[in-house]
């Protein structure tokens, strides 16, 4: 059922007789009633096109010889399907080499088997493979929403720079404090997400297609949303400090401020790629809210430190200043989370 509500067809490939396959097959829901079991004898009978249309549509396949266990696997692909075969013996070894992901069975399965496959079943356990699944998924998900998070705040570091540029104005952050920026909040803000907790529906969705690309184009409306925001954020503050007439490093502190303080509000919106932090849970990766601590406290060594005010050009800002710069977090927060929610209310149920 797992398997299933992931999108995952499981069909049985024996050399039992039919009758046995399909009995066992239906008590593990692989078939249904009323479906049948296709014998050797039947597949031996069918040209390649006709048995890329079984091997869609028929989920037991008995009293099957090796070659036909290869050929079964060459078909589902030529369907554009991604295979992964499971064996355990030498006889399974070709089908189990062809496969996008060969798997043999660590305790039961011999050697041959072994070598061929792209990964060996330590217990046996067609359970495990589900769970190696789940586990990918939720690899790649912490992956993307790392992505989600890195690209649009890398890209408004620079739109901030090609706006000042742009506009003869003086630039609200130094080359030395963008890389300030980027050694700390990419190992203590972005990293943070690779220690996400696996979501709860990863495994009601269906297969991402191969070769989909990560920026499509909802990465990309995100990529100049959050930029938008930064640019915003930062160049207004700064410019508003210097209207207020003070001192160019202070100005500078405020916008550096905003660049972190967005981010790490941001780093919130991308724990869940659909969903608010409020759904995922507030404290169910501690590693966020101890990377955001640390930020906090760098941030203040960097304001306050008269050793770091040198070397990054900064300087001490008061009270007012740093309730302006989180209420632009905030604010930058939950622009981002009304657009993932009314984004989601677009998708087809």
């Amino acid at each position: 059922d797992t398997c299933h509500a992931a999108g995952i067809t499981v069909k049985m490939i024996t050399g039992d007789h039919a009758v046995t396959a399909l009995s066992i097959a239906r008590q593990l829901d692989i078939a249904k009633e009323g479906e049948t079991a296709l014998t050797g004898v039947e597949l031996a009978a069918l040209d390649d096109q006709a048995l890329r249309r079984v091997a869609r549509e028929v989920n037991v396949f008995a009293r099957v010889e090796p070659e036909q266990k290869l050929r079964l696997v060459r078909a589902l692909q030529a369907n554009g399907e991604v295979v992964a075969m499971t064996g355990d013996g030498v006889n399974d070894a070709p089908a189990l080499k062809q496969a996008d992901i060969g798997i043999a069975m660590g305790l039961a399965g011999t050697e041959v088997a072994k070598d061929a496959a792209d990964m060996v079943l330590t217990d046996d356990d067609f359970a495990a493979i589900e769970a190696a699944v789940e586990e990918g998924r939720g690899v790649y998900d912490n992956l993307v929403k790392f992505i989600t998070w890195t690209l649009p705040t890398n890209f408004g570091e620079g739109l901030v720079i090609l706006a000042a540029v742009l506009a003869g104005a003086t630039l609200p952050i130094t080359p030395l404090q963008i890389l300030w920026i980027n050694m700390t909040t990419a190992v203590f803000l972005g990293l943070m997400l690779a220690f996400e907790p696996i979501e709860e529906n990863v495994m009601q969705r269906r297969p991402r297609r191969p070769g989909t690309p990560i920026l499509d184009a909802k990465l990309v409306w995100r990529i100049v949303l959050v930029s938008l925001l930064l640019l915003a954020g930062s160049f207004g503050l700064f410019l508003r400090e210097l209207s207020l007439g003070n001192p160019l490093a202070e100005a500078r502190t405020v916008a550096l401020n905003v660049f972190v303080v967005v981010e790490a509000m941001y780093l919130f919106n991308c724990r869940s790629l659909t969903r608010s932090a409020l759904h995922v849970g507030l404290f169910s990766n501690p590693a966020v809210w101890y990377g955001v601590l640390t930020m906090a406290v760098l941030q203040a060594l960097l304001t306050y430190l008269p050793l770091l005010n040198r070397l990054f050009a900064t300087a001490p800002i008061g009270l007012r200043q740093w309730l302006e710069i989180v209420a632009v977090g905030l604010f930058a927060y939950l622009v981002v989370g009304v657009e993932k929610r009314l984004r989601e209310s677009r998708q087809p149920r």
